[in-house]
């Protein structure tokens, strides 16, 4: 019998590009209706297949059970976080990504939030529509801040940071990352500088993007105490993962001004459910600390049109190849 590929959510109108893919030896399986997690697949459906398509979904132990014959599970974008590779491990089923879409969407966004934020762009903007609006000049504000004298930090350095310290050094800023798994001389290749320790590149930066994969290494690694190492007056923008950064900390430094700014585009839980964190909280209710200084987007840097094609063609690759024996993109069960 021909292999299955079940896809979990219904995202496009039709499987043209999915059939192009795979050709005729590969059957696709597509559920009828709107599914809200894995649980909503029929038993039929699960039972089917040799490879399951994931977007927003977790791929939990318990999730597994009902895929007997299942071979790969394809991550739909880059991160792999919601899936258990553990429990993928035990079972001998294959987890892939999809590392190569997005890259020039994620990183225009983090430089639109730093350079939005570093401009002052909203500060001028809610000034000049408050009532009665402000007078007609400048805002003098430690957020505007000329980035030739500007240290840009990254935290982490793969694809999508590689192209931030390219658009970062472009409007010449100083840009400085901290990666212990990247070779040593990969900064000489970029131009770069590099941090030996995450203290050291956060004492000198003035603007932070962070770009590291959720891992347990990574989760809670920017917390109150890191964070309070940046330099007063930073920035810090994440459009990597909600639970790397503490929100939290975000919130009382910025609300006590040590941080002149913060971009986000990810949440630790997605979307906020009660109690919804107190940035959000007050970003929503325009509370006058976060008025031009906040900026929150929901999970979108990913997206345009051609970047959702993208997820669509290179997701069904990723899963053909694999099919066929020879595997790309493959996520190692003790990457966590």
């Amino acid at each position: 019998m021909p292999p299955t590929v079940l896809y979990s959510e219904n995202n496009y109108p039709d499987d043209s590009v999915e059939r192009r893919v795979y050709g005729p030896n590969v059957k696709i399986v597509v559920p009828r209706g709107a599914t809200a997690s894995l649980a909503d697949l029929t038993d039929e459906e699960c039972a089917q297949a040799d490879g399951l398509m994931i977007l927003r979904f977790k791929v939990t132990e318990r999730d597994l059970a009902r895929f007997p014959k299942l071979r790969f599970v394809c991550r739909m974008g880059v991160g792999y976080d919601g899936i258990d590779r553990v429990a993928c491990a035990k079972r001998q089923i294959v987890v892939l990504n999809v590392p190569d879409y997005g890259t020039t969407e994620v990183a225009d966004h983090a430089m639109t939030l730093a350079l939005t934020l570093r401009r002052g762009v909203l500060l001028h903007l809610e000034s000049q529509r408050a009532d009665p609006p402000a007078a007609w000049r400048y805002v003098n504000d430690p957020l505007l801040k000329r980035s030739g004298v500007q240290t840009f930090g990254i935290v982490g350095m793969g694809r999508i940071a590689t192209a931030v310290a390219l658009r970062a050094k472009a409007f010449n800023f100083r840009v400085m990352f901290y990666d212990p798994y990247l070779p040593n001389g990969a900064e000489l290749g970029l131009g770069i500088n590099r941090a030996k320790t995450l203290e050291e590149l956060l004492r000198q930066t003035d603007t932070l993007s962070v770009h590291t994969p959720l891992t347990l290494e990574t989760r809670g690694m920017l917390g109150l105490r890191e964070l309070s190492l940046l330099p007063k007056g930073a920035v810090v923008v994440n459009t990597a993962r909600g639970p790397i950064v503490d929100i939290d900390a975000l919130a009382t430094l910025l609300k006590s001004r040590h941080l002149a700014g913060v971009g986000i585009d990810v949440i630790p839980v997605e979307p906020p459910v009660d109690p919804v964190p107190e940035l959000v909280r007050a970003y929503r209710a325009r509370e006058p600390w976060t008025i031009g200084r906040l900026v929150i987007t929901p999970h979108s840097a990913f997206y345009t049109p051609q970047a959702w094609d993208d997820i669509r063609s290179k997701g069904a690759e990723t899963m053909a190849a694999a099919l066929l024996g020879k595997p790309q993109n493959v996520i190692a069960p003790d990457s966590y």
